[in-house]
């Protein structure tokens, strides 16, 4: 398996989650379980993905202009996503600023997928594709570790 390849289990994940919260009513205990899932997924896939992918990509002239955007992306996601779990989820504004944050993730995994990832098989050989990919999975486990501790 290579980066883009895993990065899109991710990103399948991650869509996953975001239709089934759009689902839910409520404080149900479906939503709070699967918001913390969501949480969880995303600001450890962000963490790894930039330290992994985008740290490689930044240091190619041609690779520089896409990380930093969608490194920026993240942090915006993360900023809503923050919000998000300190508001009451039963509110009317909870799932307003859900919506707001399902529509930034789902245009940023289709950006990373339609132009960041062409860019990067450009820059990236198949070893060092694969490579990412070994390496992507163990920071990730680590981040994943780190938010359960």
């Amino acid at each position: 398996m290579n980066i883009y390849e895993r990065l899109i289990v991710d990103h399948e994940k991650q869509r996953d989650l975001l239709a089934r919260i759009a689902k839910t009513e409520g404080e149900s205990k479906e939503r709070k379980s699967l918001w913390k899932s969501l949480y969880t997924e995303l600001e450890a896939h962000a963490l790894a993905e930039e330290q992994v992918f985008y740290s490689v990509l930044m240091e190619e002239p041609d690779g520089t202009e896409k990380s930093r955007h969608s490194v920026a992306e993240h942090k915006e996601m993360s900023d809503i996503a923050e919000e998000l779990d300190g508001m009451d989820m039963s509110s009317p504004g909870w799932l307003n600023r859900f919506h707001t944050l399902e529509e930034k993730v789902t245009h940023h995994l289709d950006e990373e997928e339609e132009e960041v990832f062409v860019r990067a098989k450009k820059l990236l050989s198949d070893s060092e594709a694969k490579a990412l990919a070994k390496d992507f999975e163990v920071r990730k486990s680590a981040e994943l570790h780190d938010a359960a501790a």
